[in-house]
């Protein structure tokens, strides 16, 4: 048995090959409309960006998209969860910032078309979902916005991202759709045996109070687990929830470095496929639609502050209904096929010699392999691997008048003609060089092709 997967490249040679009118052509191509009715509300599933972030979906994408919903009679809303505080300067661990880090970042109901939605109010409105068939998850729980949605457009951008080795369909949902008390779950959050709460750390490798960082460290635990003095840093173990805020934020310093960071994260990995799973279970896959975007392909998730150069040229956009794997299989599959774009890390000669796959290679903090993701997320039922590739031909010209692809006001010309009639934008409309102040001789150009 294999999942048909939809796929348009990213090559563009007319306003019919745009990566947008591409969005609206894979829609109908796998006839998302089929997945809601008429005056139903249709969640658009996005990652907005972190802030300062640069490397997430356009805001363009989903407004197409969320034309296409309108087109077909569909209330469209764009929605996203609250995330943990795994960075010091997080800007989405709560429905304020969230929202103000998406506005910064051009996501606004004005240019999505739709109002934007923090499913998860404040971290923890969310709907429990038993989950006997989870292999480290039991129990999630996932945004109650999703609730509300009779289909769930999901679009990711496929990139790297330093748990799960790479970010696609079953981290945008398994991670994105859990509510923060879910993002806690499947992070092992006080698990008695993958909890940071049980990690070995390095007190003696902290400066205490003469560290600049000092304030930052105290600052970062949500806890209030974390204290410093002239003596050094004292952790209370017994307060960690497993948040994870004070890994990144002091990894320059190695204090909480250890090798249990290693089964920690691998741990995580299933525990994403898990939540996908119970997330999948809730909402129903004959109502889930899947777009991954494999352009842009950065080392790491859009949820990392900054954006490093793309591992691989642009590749294009896939679709499917139901199915977050066999999408997420085939999107591996191009970019391990692709070859890697210079000054990359794909191209370091480490990762070359050692003939490390590009997304293992380039998206794990510490080599946790690509298929930890896939692997358990067949065997708890979320998907399949198997896929058939169907490309898809790009639309034809009078297709781009529909779902909001062309400007309101039609062809340019037409509009500006009652304007130009007015007042002609020629300076002297009846001059042999129509008013205009300029050389009227032919120049020689000989001089300006060579340097």
């Amino acid at each position: 048995m294999e999942k048909t997967v939809y796929f348009m490249d990213a090559r563009a040679q007319h306003m019919n090959h745009s990566l947008a009118a591409k969005v609206a052509a894979l829609f109908d191509a796998a006839k998302f409309q089929n997945l809601f009715n008429e005056g139903e509300y249709v969640a658009i599933k996005l990652h907005m960006g972190e802030y300062n972030n640069t490397g997430y979906l356009r805001p363009v994408y989903v407004r197409v998209i969320a034309e296409k919903i309108k087109q077909y009679k569909g209330i469209p809303f764009v929605t996203d969860t609250c995330t943990l505080p795994y960075t010091p300067w997080a800007g989405r661990t709560n429905p304020i910032d969230h929202l103000k880090t998406a506005a910064r970042n051009g996501f606004t109901a004005e240019s999505c078309g739709c109002p934007i939605v923090i499913a998860d109010g404040f971290g923890q409105d969310d709907i429990r979902v038993d989950l006997p068939e989870g292999i480290f998850l039991k129990e999630q729980y996932i945004a109650s916005g999703f609730a509300m949605a009779s289909a769930v457009i999901v679009l990711s951008h496929f990139k790297g991202h330093p748990l799960g080795t790479f970010g696609g369909a079953i981290k945008n949902i398994g991670v994105g759709c859990a509510s923060q008390r879910g993002k806690l779950n499947l992070h092992g959050g006080r698990h008695p045996k993958y909890g940071l709460h049980t990690y070995s750390y390095n007190p003696i490798l902290c400066l205490g109070l003469k560290c600049p960082n000092a304030e930052r460290c105290m600052s970062i635990c949500p806890m209030d687990a974390i204290k410093i003095d002239e003596n050094g840093v004292h952790w209370e173990k017994e307060k960690c929830i497993g948040c994870t805020a004070h890994l990144f934020g002091t990894m320059g310093c190695g204090v909480f470095l250890s090798l249990e960071i290693l089964d920690g994260l691998e741990t995580a990995a299933i525990g994403i496929s898990d939540s996908a799973k119970a997330f999948m279970n809730l909402v129903g896959k004959e109502n889930v639609g899947f777009i991954n975007m494999a352009i842009d392909v950065s080392p790491w998730c859009d949820c990392i502050p900054w954006t490093d150069v793309p591992i691989v040229p642009n590749i294009g956009i896939f679709a499917s209904v139901g199915d977050p794997v066999a999408i997420d299989v085939a999107c591996l599959d191009a970019i391990t096929e692709s070859e890697g774009t210079p000054n990359s890390v794909a191209e370091s000669k480490d990762v070359i010699n050692a003939g490390i796959p590009k997304m293992a290679a380039c998206g794990s903090l510490v080599g946790v392999s690509e298929n930890i993701q896939i692997m358990s997320a067949v065997k708890n039922g979320l998907g399949i691997k198997e896929y058939r590739l169907r490309n898809v031909i790009p639309q034809e010209v009078p297709k781009m008048e529909e779902g909001g692809l062309l400007p309101d006001s039609g062809i340019a010309g037409r509009v500006l003609r009652r304007l130009y009639a007015l007042k002609n934008p020629l300076p002297n409309p009846n001059a042999e060089d129509g008013g205009f102040k300029r050389n009227p001789n032919r120049i020689d150009m000989t001089e300006y092709v060579e340097r």
